[in-house]
């Protein structure tokens, strides 16, 4: 009993009893059938950039406003740190707030692998084939965690390089040094730290931000032939952030221009709605000429850019679409891709009618082929082409100023597209103005005002359908009767 009072008093507060502990192999043993965090050996959150070599740029100096930043980001890198991995945002957003801009979304690059975040995480979704990412939501707001990659040149079931040097499988993990070989330009490696507020720069995309560069991780043509779309992404990322593209990084980009025919359509699609919805578009399609990568993205974009009319509706549809995303407005891609096609379309119509097929089953067919050609090279969405056909199929209808015919297209859901489609015509000279003010003035009339804008009805009047069912029975019936 003396020895049990000694005991309680000289023994140290928090010592727990022999019988309670548990050694972690223990207790995944006994939890064998399912992943168990809180057994895993903590990690400190930088314990694996203690030598990174990395530039470490403090608040001080490179300035980020925090406020800037994403509460939701911000949640899940302090989500990763409680949890013992390390968490930082990357890419894209650190590099906007580097230059003054508010990040369009936030990226976060971590030690931990997806299905570890997606566990951490309540509200998450693990998705990617390529490779492995996860989307974790708060609220309206979805924040991408990627896991450092490593290199995918490893003998590895989860790496596949095609003969191009393509990479087509992408799902080997690394450390953030290895993660930041693996980026495209030096400024997108960049890690920011929220608990810390400093800034790791490996590659000296600090320094380049500064001097106003755009260059390439590694040599170029190995990267260009790694991810061909890095060519349609450097011309982006220049025209969009007045970026200079690096001499050596620019160098390989028209020799290599072919290899973006053997990129799925799906993600040509992708990096192209970026860059026409950028608020930049007049520059990057200027650069994509430049570049000579312009062939073959849309069908015959390029020669359509070189005859007047087309060039000039073009461009006046980019800068109809740039001034919009600028000022804070959305931009539909329907719209934007009916006035890139518009012009192919056109000369598909015209042959179509000059083959003898009547005007509206001609315009149907010229849509559906060229929806089908660009689909070879350019994956647009369905959900896209419905839309632009809608707007084409629209367009002979404003010709229309008789009868009740007005009226009604007034009333249709695409009007609105169909009636900003038509003023592009009528600026880049196609159409004369007279109709789109026409149409301006009879959208806004009301009542007999309205009316009496209406055009006499010259067309030729349908002739009433026999009822051949009635009229066979009056015959049966009168030689019945007699």
């Amino acid at each position: 009993m003396i020895k049990r009072l000694l005991d309680r008093i000289f023994k140290p507060k928090h010592a727990k009893p022999e019988h309670s502990q548990v050694t972690p192999a223990n207790t995944q043993h006994h939890h064998s059938h399912r992943a168990v965090l809180s057994t895993k050996k903590p990690r400190h959150k930088n314990a694996d950039s203690v030598n990174h070599g990395a530039l470490t740029i403090p608040h001080k100096t490179h300035k980020i406003d925090r406020n800037l930043l994403s509460n939701a980001a911000l949640k899940t890198t302090e989500g990763l740190h409680k949890e013992g991995y390390q968490a930082f945002i990357v890419g894209g957003a650190v590099r906007d707030l580097l230059l003054n801009r508010v990040p369009k979304d936030f990226d976060v690059a971590t030690n931990a692998t997806p299905e570890e975040v997606n566990r951490i995480f309540r509200r998450s979704r693990l998705i990617g084939k390529r490779f492995r990412l996860v989307h974790v939501l708060f609220g309206d707001e979805t924040i991408e965690v990627s896991t450092f990659r490593g290199s995918h040149l490893e003998d590895s079931s989860d790496a596949k390089v095609a003969e191009s040097g393509r990479i087509i499988r992408d799902n080997v993990f690394g450390s953030i040094i290895d993660d930041a070989v693996r980026r495209d330009f030096t400024v997108n490696a960049l890690y920011y730290d929220p608990s810390s507020q400093e800034v790791l720069d490996f590659h000296d995309g600090y320094a380049d931000i500064k001097a106003g560069l755009l260059r390439m991780i590694g040599k170029p043509e190995t990267r260009y032939a790694e991810d061909p779309v890095r060519m349609l992404r450097a011309v982006r990322l220049s025209a969009k952030l007045g970026l200079k593209i690096d001499a050596a990084t620019q160098a390989p980009i028209a020799k290599m221009a072919d290899l973006l025919q053997d990129v799925p359509p799906s993600r040509l699609f992708d990096e192209m709605l970026k860059l026409f919805l950028s608020g930049h578009a007049m520059e990057s399609v200027n650069a994509l000429r430049e570049q000579h990568l312009h062939h073959g993205l849309l069908p015959m974009l390029d020669v359509v850019l070189e005859q007047p009319m087309g060039e000039r509706f073009v461009m006046l549809a980019l800068k109809n679409t740039d001034d919009r995303i600028l000022s804070g407005k959305s931009a539909n891609p329907s719209f934007l891709f009916a006035t890139l096609l518009w012009h192919e379309m056109l000369a598909a119509w015209e042959t179509y009618k000059a083959d003898g097929h009547h005007a509206i089953p001609a315009l149907h067919m010229a849509m559906s082929e060229v929806i089908a050609t660009q689909a070879e090279k350019l994956a647009i969405h369905n959900r896209y082409t419905a839309t632009m056909k809608e707007i084409w199929g629209l367009q002979p209808r404003f010709e229309q100023r008789a009868g009740k015919r007005p009226f009604s297209l007034l009333t249709h859901p695409r009007y609105r597209a169909g009636y900003d489609f038509l003023l592009l015509r009528c600026e880049s000279g196609e159409l004369p103005m007279e109709l789109g003010e026409w149409w301006t003035n009879f959208a806004n009339a009301e009542g007999e005002t309205r009316t009496a804008m209406l055009q006499a009805d010259t067309s030729p009047k349908k002739r009433k359908k026999r009822n051949r069912k009635k009229a066979a029975g009056t015959s049966a019936v009168n030689n019945a009767a007699e």
